[in-house]
């Protein structure tokens, strides 16, 4: 045999080996859910909401346009309760096959050095994607005895324990965040809890506290009169509200930001995070989903897959910080 012809039958096994490793190369991973097209069934993204609020609304939003960039289906599932960390409770025992999604709010990197929780904000939940965040404020009734922050600090000066104010739970944001403004502006305020946005606005609409701290599910009521918005928490003047202060303006250095995202269980495929994260960062070129944040006046925070990772960490050692510092930390 020649030697060009010891060659051409070299390149030739070698081709057919190479074939042979790609065909069955599969195989190897047949139990994956590679094999299968996903989604190949409904997805469950868990609200850690009540039905209603301005959270459910723009979890909806998210779902309905990342199931359409799926080509798939996701239900949104109400879990309120236990200051928003009901889903990630849920979550984390769940099959790491991407059927089982939840919101992340900043509650779980909290409530776990406050009590036991049945999870690890970061060893136990693959953070998938940030997409947006909240705002804070503190809002009265517009027949409040105060048209200001300050001149509700002096209201409260004057009247210890009598002014009570409403938030979605405790340990939430907009609990934690008014007391520690409570404590910087030494005023006695009563908290009452509320399972979320939706009974919270009842309630104060209701009359029955005049004073509430929340997410923008204000807004509407502050726009049409019923309510009056004293102050924002975020480092600058929202700019849907551009002639209120921040509570950091008003005189008291307290800044409360709120990033929120996506998440799954832990040991999730990469390949399939990366599947979910595309879908959901194209949620945020939907103009319906920037209708609902525009809606409820949150602001579009990205985040990749890395990033949202070491935000995580990075956010659960800063709230044991702050646990601590409010003397709130686990026994």
């Amino acid at each position: 045999m020649t030697h060009s012809k010891l060659i051409s039958r070299r390149t030739v096994l070698q081709s057919a080996s190479a074939s042979v490793a790609v065909l069955t190369a599969p195989a190897i991973i047949s139990s994956s859910w590679a094999q299968d097209k996903f989604p190949s069934k409904p997805i469950t993204l868990i609200a850690p909401w009540p039905a209603g609020g301005s959270s459910d609304a723009v979890m909806r939003a998210l779902a309905e346009s990342a199931g359409r960039a799926l080509g798939g289906t996701i239900i949104v599932e109400n879990k309120p309760g236990v200051g928003g960390t009901l889903g990630a409770t849920a979550m984390v025992t769940a099959k790491p096959d991407g059927y089982t999604l939840t919101q992340l709010p900043l509650g779980i990197y909290r409530l776990p050095h406050m009590q036991k929780m049945a999870f690890d904000p970061v060893k136990d939940i693959t953070h998938i994607v940030g997409l947006t965040g909240y705002t804070f404020g503190l809002a009265a009734t517009a027949d409040a005895p105060y048209k200001t922050l300050k001149e509700m600090v002096a209201y409260a000066k004057a009247n210890p324990g009598k002014v009570s104010y409403g938030h979605t739970g405790t340990g939430t944001t907009p609990h934690l965040a008014i007391e520690e403004f409570a404590g910087k502006a030494g005023i006695d305020i009563v908290d009452v809890p509320y399972k979320g946005s939706a009974e919270l606005i009842q309630s104060i609409l209701g009359g029955h506290i005049t004073l509430m701290s929340g997410t923008t599910e204000f807004a509407p009521h502050v726009k049409s009169g019923k309510l009056r918005l004293l102050a924002t928490l975020g480092r600058e003047r929202n700019k849907a509200f551009p002639d209120v202060p921040t509570v950091k303006e008003s005189g008291w250095d307290t800044i409360t930001e709120s990033p929120f995202g996506i998440g799954g269980p832990k040991n999730m495929d990469p390949n399939l995070v990366k599947i979910l994260h595309d879908a959901f960062k194209k949620t945020l070129e939907d103009p319906k989903v920037l209708e609902a944040f525009d809606k409820f006046y949150q602001p579009t925070i990205y985040m990749n897959t890395a990033d949202y990772t070491a935000y995580a960490a990075r956010t659960f050692a800063a709230e044991k910080k702050t646990i601590e510092r409010l003397g709130m930390a686990a026994k």
